[in-house]
């Protein structure tokens, strides 16, 4: 078995041989390439950012929507309930008052929490109940399925694709 330094020079001195053409043209392909790569990554979190940007403000955009629906529909059932307390008494009529102010005071937590606190709510919920959130989200797919084949005008139904 040869030993290690047998391919050393005798002297001592150890020369390093210049980078070939080849290879110095690889590193500078290696350093553009790396350089194109960091310029990439930089575009990607900044596209990120502005779409998350973008992802809030129509998430706030419908969380006001949907409060100023709750209280619309907080008054149509208020109005419900005074018509509800003339034709049957104030027993039935409380009822309808009981569920507006319900309906309001719902409107009016969401309208108090930011859209970070209602997706941690959301989560939170499907975290305790993943059943009641999986049927909750079919019954809002089929709501909206309705709403929109009726805003189309389309009326036939779900099964009959022909």
């Amino acid at each position: 078995m040869p030993r290690p330094d047998t391919d050393l020079p005798q002297n001592g001195d150890v020369t390093i041989a210049e980078p070939t053409s080849s290879q110095s043209s690889a590193g500078t392909a290696r350093e553009a390439a790396d350089r194109l790569a960091g310029q990439v990554r930089e575009q990607m979190l900044s596209l990120k950012g502005q779409a998350g940007e973008k992802l809030m403000s129509y998430a706030g955009d419908g969380k006001d929507r949907a409060t100023n629906l709750l209280d619309d529909i907080s008054a149509v059932i208020e109005d419900a309930a005074r018509s509800i307390e003339q034709r049957l008494g104030a027993e039935y009529g409380g009822y309808a008052h009981r569920a507006a102010e319900a309906v309001a005071g719902f409107s009016g937590k969401v309208r108090d929490k930011s859209v970070d606190d209602l997706l941690d709510d959301g989560r939170e919920i499907v975290r305790k109940s993943p059943g009641v959130a999986i049927a909750a989200a079919a019954v809002v797919g089929f709501a909206l399925v309705r709403v929109l084949r009726s805003a189309s005008g389309d009326s036939r139904p779900a099964n009959d694709e022909a």
